[in-house]
């Protein structure tokens, strides 16, 4: 802890951030928010360029076109939206913190809406061209990652955001939520690197080892992924980047000297 830095306790009962001054440790902190966005918003594209130009475009009929829809929604939802959910205390600190936690609940919620649809899509191919389900390490990692995925969200939506849950069962849940979240984000990017493998080798196995562009591109879709996931986990794991609770949330001190 650096000098003229205390401690805060926020309405989770554990450090919610320090009191500290804007310094140029901050502003680092600005250019990496950015950077983050533009990596999310490279690899969406990039997606979404290589499925309509190199692999047919889009449509909701069974074909590959229909499982075109499913890397789209995998990097929308589970890279970008579940990154941004994660960094969404550092992204809004002066929003109110129950504020923050209802965008954290909502923008989590629909990453796994879009995972939902992904997998929708590609067990529709799947079952409309005769390929078997479930069989390869990327379906089985991807399926257990959604699953886990709203297991967290529903642990958290009813321990942190429901009125049920005791002072003393958020806080002691609290390393264990922050915790499997990343975990469960390092799964998901894990499993975009090995779909987009898996395709690759499906699609273009003759010339992948020739440099073909398409699988550059892929290659650099896939590292842009890694470099997103890297970013996100660097800003919530640094500790001197905590949320510095608003005036209003700060602890009463009720004692009478």
């Amino acid at each position: 802890m650096e000098p003229g830095h205390k401690p805060l306790v926020d309405d989770d009962g554990i450090g919610a951030g320090y009191s500290y001054p804007r310094t140029p440790r901050m502003n680092v902190l600005l250019v990496l928010l950015g950077v983050i966005e533009a990596l999310g918003v490279a690899a969406i594209a990039m997606v979404c360029y290589w499925t309509a130009h190199y692999r047919g475009g889009f449509a909701w009929d069974g074909t590959g076109q229909e499982f075109n829809w499913h890397p789209v929604f995998m990097v929308v939802g589970m890279v970008f939206l579940y990154g941004n959910g994660i960094i969404i205390y550092r992204f809004l600190p002066r929003l109110a913190k129950k504020k923050l936690k209802l965008a954290h609940a909502i923008i989590h919620k629909a990453a796994f809406v879009f995972s939902v649809l992904g997998l929708v899509a590609v067990f529709a191919f799947h079952n409309a061209t005769g390929l078997p389900n479930v069989y390869s390490l990327h379906s089985w990692l991807g399926i257990g990652t959604v699953v886990l995925f709203n297991a967290q969200w529903v642990l958290g939506m009813s321990t942190y955001l429901l009125p049920f849950a005791s002072r003393w069962i958020r806080t002691l849940f609290m390393p264990y939520h922050r915790f499997f979240g990343l975990v469960i984000f390092a799964m998901s990017i894990a499993t975009c690197l090995m779909g987009l493998t898996e395709k690759l080798l499906f699609t273009i196995a003759d010339t992948y080892s020739s440099f073909a562009p398409e699988g550059i591109l892929v290659n650099c879709l896939g590292l842009t992924l890694v470099l997103f996931g890297g970013f996100v986990g660097y800003i919530a794991t640094r500790e001197d980047w905590k949320r510095q609770p608003l005036p209003e949330e700060q602890p009463i001190n009720m004692s009478i000297e």
